[in-house]
């Protein structure tokens, strides 16, 4: 998965995992963005036996908590696809400042493309037992209360906190509690 020391142990096991927009645009800010990366989970989901306990999607990065018969295989997939998508959207509407931006921070390693979306790696941490799959549910889902945009997680959009809530969220996720 790249040049983090955070590495995917055991492939079968929930991870917490986060990932992060090159330099920090605030790309998610915009509806048609996330769908990609909502689109990309259900697609794995169904196709890669994708387990999904839970996630956040906050303007320049995500996290996760998820699971697959083959996690770092669905994460690369992941990153590629939504990449992909995300960077041919940005250039079909024009947002010329923030592809610029992209291909300024693109690492000189990747020479295979022009554009880089995300920052390598993923941070990628077993979860390994209940109190800790707990505690990082309750960081994915306080993180946009912590930064002030709500008052209660469950009013965030882009949650999994709707689901734990009771709340049918935009994504089905496998409720830890």
């Amino acid at each position: 998965m790249g040049r983090s020391r955070y590495t995917i142990t055991e492939a079968d096991k929930p991870h917490f995992l986060t990932c992060t927009v090159m330099e920090w645009l605030p790309l998610f800010i915009r509806p048609y963005i996330v769908e990609h990366l909502l689109n990309c989970w259900r697609y794995q989901q169904t196709h890669h036996d994708l387990r999904l306990y839970g996630y956040v999607i906050l303007e320049n990065h995500l996290h996760f908590v998820a699971q697959a018969p083959d996690l770092s295989k669905c994460l690369s997939q992941f990153k590629s696809f939504t990449a992909r998508q995300i960077i041919n959207d940005l250039q079909t509407k024009g947002a010329d400042k923030a592809l610029q931006r992209l291909r300024f921070s693109k690492r000189a390693h990747k020479q295979d493309r022009v554009y880089q979306l995300w920052q390598e790696g993923a941070h990628a941490e077993m979860v390994y037992s209940e109190s800790v799959m707990r505690q990082k549910l309750e960081y994915i889902h306080n993180n946009p209360v912590k930064r002030g945009y709500v008052d209660l997680p469950e009013h965030w959009r882009y949650s999994s906190a709707r689901d734990y809530a009771g709340i049918e969220g935009m994504i089905e996720v496998q409720r830890w509690y």
